[in-house]
């Protein structure tokens, strides 16, 4: 049963996008196993920059099955405009499944995620998309949450809104004096966005059953990336779900036993939106020719992203939590001005230097790095369409990453375009 899944190893933004696009070429069924719009992944083919927030980044190859599982959320009208703005560039979509067990993002949720940033004087940073308040809606089941399947019954969908507006419009109210939310006013634009999504909406088990009794190739997608895992992330400043690849099982019904490959996406340098300790931060003028060079600004938010050097102690815990079989290196490229260049290869806290990530991941804003310098190369390296034509020095750099965090790279992108992605 070969089940690869692709996982982010930093802070997210780590062009899982491209790296899943590169795999899909050559499999049969993409699963997007967790997260919502907070999630921003970008593909380029030739000329065409294609933005992908909640479909999955196979969509482009129309033999593919593209699958928003079950650990998925789904803002109803984000996925319709996404859906469209993808057939209006000839991408028809056909062949897109969301589940109907995928819990929705109300509007009420986005706009609860923006009154609490707003009005918090300790805000995390989140994208604002809803994406907290949904999950917890999910968990604490009374009233329930809206699932896909409520959609496309506007009896339920109107009975079990009314029922949390009953909840919500309280703590809008009361907490953040703020009006509130009018039934209809909600209701109408997701039944008008139903009408769309219902022929994509499904059973997604029996499709999953039949892939791997078939064992044709399936690709889990996630979302974010190791660090903003709610459990194995710097919590507070987290997402709300388990971008792991163990959560790939959780959020697909995919069994542990059927993955054979879990591909471990890190930039050639760490970035991080929002809040939370960064230990390889830079703030000077390397950090802001890394953040120009690499257009790094979300693309969901369209924060500037913090940048800094790449952290082996990070990766390396991120290797351990995922069983990563192997690496991929993007945005390589970023560096070809820079000499020297810097890798973090360890952590000097109290008196003793960690080889991982503190348990205690609030110690995390507390250790001091511990750089290793290696040369720069110089000179642009866009040009390579093989392993063999880089510069030996771009080599070296790659080699002491992987002989460092102990997984070997398999792939390395130096452009955004498919074409500029060395596979050894």
């Amino acid at each position: 049963m070969p089940v690869t899944v692709v996982v982010g190893a930093q802070w997210g933004d780590e062009g899982k996008g491209k790296i899943t696009d590169l795999i899909s070429a050559h499999v049969a069924f993409v699963l997007r196993y967790q997260g919502g719009t907070n999630a921003g992944h970008t593909v380029k083919v030739g000329d065409e920059l294609f933005k992908l927030h909640l479909i999955p980044s196979g969509i482009l190859y129309p033999q593919v099955t593209c699958m928003m599982a079950d650990g998925t959320l789904i803002d109803p009208i984000s996925l319709v405009e996404e859906i469209r703005a993808l057939q209006e560039r000839g991408v028809d979509c056909q062949n897109l499944v969301v589940s109907g067990n995928a819990h929705v993002i109300m509007p009420y949720h986005c706009l609860l995620d923006e009154l609490s940033e707003e009005r918090s004087s300790d805000s995390i940073g989140t994208t604002r998309r809803g994406i907290g308040p949904a999950y917890v809606d999910k968990t604490s089941r009374t009233p329930r949450g809206l699932r896909m399947w409520d959609l496309l019954d506007e009896a339920v969908l109107r009975e079990r809104t009314a029922a949390q507006l009953a909840v919500k419009n309280k703590l809008l109210e009361i907490i953040y004096g703020h009006p509130p939310l009018v039934l209809e006013d909600v209701v109408q634009p997701l039944v008008e966005a139903a009408r769309v999504l219902a022929p994509f909406v499904g059973d997604l088990r029996p499709l999953v059953r039949e892939a791997l009794a078939a064992d044709a190739e399936v690709v889990l997608e996630g979302a974010q990336g190791t660090y903003l895992d709610l459990d194995y992330g710097t919590y507070p400043f987290v997402t709300s779900s388990h971008p792991v690849s163990g959560g790939g099982c959780i959020g697909t019904g995919v069994p542990p036993t059927a993955v054979s490959r879990v591909v471990m996406v890190a930039k050639a340098y760490t970035t991080r939106v929002g809040r939370g300790a960064f230990p390889t931060e830079l703030t000077d003028r390397i950090g802001d020719t890394i953040r120009e060079r690499g257009a790094e600004f979300g693309t969901t938010t369209g924060r500037p992203r913090r940048c800094g050097w790449f952290d082996v102690p990070l990766v390396r815990g991120a290797a351990h939590i995922n069983g990563a079989t192997e690496m991929a290196i993007t945005k390589l490229d970023v560096l070809d001005e820079l000499d020297p260049i810097r890798l973090c290869v360890g952590y000097r806290l109290e008196g003793q230097v960690l080889d991982y990530p503190p348990g205690n991941l609030d110690r995390l804003g507390d250790v001091e790095p511990v750089y290793e310098e290696m040369p720069g190369w110089k000179q642009p390296i866009g040009g390579a369409r093989s392993y063999e034509e880089l510069p030996q020095r771009t080599r070296l750099y790659l080699e002491r990453i992987e002989s460092l965090v102990g997984v070997g790279i398999s792939v390395v992108s130096v452009g955004a375009e498919r074409s500029e992605t060395l596979v050894r």
